[in-house]
């Protein structure tokens, strides 16, 4: 599977979410998912991408990808374990 093709299990709107909240419910999210599957997490807060990328390194699940369009970032967060 190339990441062109990256069929998410389960769609995340954090759009209009500040920090804390779409760390918080990405970690709830992934939860809901199989091992293996991919969550979408879409959010505009500024901090979200590091945010993400700090909770994906210290929880060991794989940040595939991430999608800019002006002020959202779209996030392909897979399930490890």
């Amino acid at each position: 599977m190339t990441h062109d093709e990256i069929t998410p299990a389960k769609e995340l709107d954090c759009v209009g979410l500040y920090c804390p909240i779409p760390i918080a419910q990405t970690k709830e999210a992934i939860e809901t998912v199989k091992v293996g599957e991919v969550l979408m997490v879409e959010a505009d807060d500024p901090a979200a991408e590091e945010d993400i990328k700090a909770w994906a390194k210290h929880t060991g699940h794989e940040l595939m990808k991430i999608e800019r369009a002006g002020s959202i970032m779209t996030f392909y967060i897979k399930r490890t374990k």
